[in-house]
C-alpha cells in the first residue's frame, strides 16, 4: 500500500534549510540570545520591590486600585516563595515572544483584512498553526536552534501569533461600512483610512488579540521548559521528574499569578479602548478625519 512520505519531505526540507541558511540561523539565534541576556540583566539590576511597584502602577492605570493591590500581593508571594529569578526568566520570555508575535501578527492581519485573496491563503495556514499540538513546535525549534531560550521563543511565536492575526483581521472587517464609504467620499487615501478610521475603531478587538497572544505565549513558555527555557516551566518539570508535589505546585502557582496579572492588565486597557469606541458616530467621524480633508 502506497504511503505518502510527508515526514520524509519535511525532514529533507529542514535539512536543506540548515545546509543553505545555517549561518543566517546562527546569526539570528545569537542576536536573539543577546537581547534576552540584556533584558535579563536589566531586570536583575532593578530592585524587586521597585519592579513590583512599577507593575502596581501599570495595573492601577489599567483597571484601578483593586488590581494594583492584587498584583502587588501576588508578586510578593512569588518573591516570598524564592521564585523571583524564575519569575524574571519567564517574564522576559513572555515579553519577547509576545512583542515578536504582535509585531509580525498585526501587520499580517492588516494585510489579509484588506486583501481577500491573501486572506484565503492565510486562513488554512492559521488553522494549522492553531490546531497543531504545541509540543510539535519544539521539534523544528530544537533542530534549528538547539537547546535554550532561543528555540523556546521560536516555538512560542509560531504558537501564539494566530490570535493577533485573526483578531486584527476581524476588527478591521467589522468597522462600519458607512464610515468607510464616507471616508472614500472625502477622498481619503488608503493609509489615511487605515490610521484614522479602521485601526482606532478596531482597537478593542486588536487588544483582545494581544491579550490572547500574551496568554498563549505564557502557556507555551512553560511547555518550552522541556528544552531548557528556564523559568517556571523548568520548575514544574523538575517537580514532576522528582515527584516533588510542593515544588510543582509553587511553580504552577507562579504561572497562575503571572497569567492573571498580565490578563487583567490587558483586559483593563482593552476595556478603555472599548469605552472610547462607544463615542457617538459624529464625534468619531470628526476625530477620524481631523487634518485629513
Amino acid at each position: 500500500m502506497y504511503r505518502l512520505p510527508l515526514g520524509q519531505w519535511v525532514n529533507k526540507g529542514v535539512e536543506w534549510l540548515l545546509n543553505k541558511y545555517g549561518h543566517v540561523i546562527d546569526a539570528f539565534s545569537t542576536s536573539i540570545r543577546e537581547i534576552i541576556n540584556a533584558l535579563k540583566d536589566g531586570l536583575n539590576i532593578v530592585p524587586w520591590w521597585l519592579l513590583i511597584l512599577i507593575v502596581m502602577i501599570v495595573a492601577w492605570r489599567a483597571r484601578g486600585w483593586r488590581l494594583a493591590l492584587g498584583s502587588g500581593l501576588g508578586l510578593l508571594l512569588i518573591y516570598d516563595m524564592l521564585l523571583w529569578p524564575a519569575f524574571l526568566e519567564t517574564l522576559v520570555l513572555v515579553i519577547i515572544s509576545a512583542i515578536i508575535s504582535i509585531a509580525i501578527g498585526i501587520p499580517i492581519g492588516i494585510i489579509i483584512a484588506r486583501n481577500n485573496a491573501i486572506n484565503r491563503i492565510f486562513t488554512p495556514l492559521l488553522d494549522v498553526m492553531q490546531t497543531m499540538p504545541s509540543f510539535v513546535y519544539l521539534i523544528p525549534a530544537l533542530m534549528f536552534f538547539g537547546l535554550g531560550t532561543v528555540p523556546a521563543i521560536f516555538a512560542t511565536v509560531v504558537f501564539a501569533m494566530p490570535p493577533a492575526i485573526r483578531l486584527t483581521d476581524l476588527g478591521i472587517r467589522q468597522v462600519p461600512k458607512d464610515l468607510v464609504e464616507v471616508g472614500e467620499a472625502f477622498g481619503s487615501t488608503p493609509s489615511q483610512m487605515l490610521w484614522k478610521i479602521q485601526l482606532p475603531l478596531a482597537m478593542p478587538t486588536i487588544m483582545a488579540g494581544i491579550n490572547q497572544t500574551m496568554m498563549l505565549s505564557l502557556s507555551m513558555v512553560v511547555v518550552a521548559g522541556m528544552i531548557g527555557a528556564g523559568g517556571f516551566g523548568s520548575g514544574v518539570l523538575e517537580g514532576i521528574s522528582q515527584m516533588d508535589i510542593g515544588k510543582g505546585f509553587e511553580n504552577g502557582l507562579g504561572v497562575v499569578i503571572l497569567a492573571m496579572v498580565l490578563d487583567r492588565i490587558c483586559q483593563g486597557f482593552s476595556q478603555t479602548a472599548r469605552i472610547n469606541k462607544k463615542q457617538p458616530v459624529k464625534k468619531t467621524f470628526k476625530k477620524s478625519f481631523n487634518n485629513t480633508v
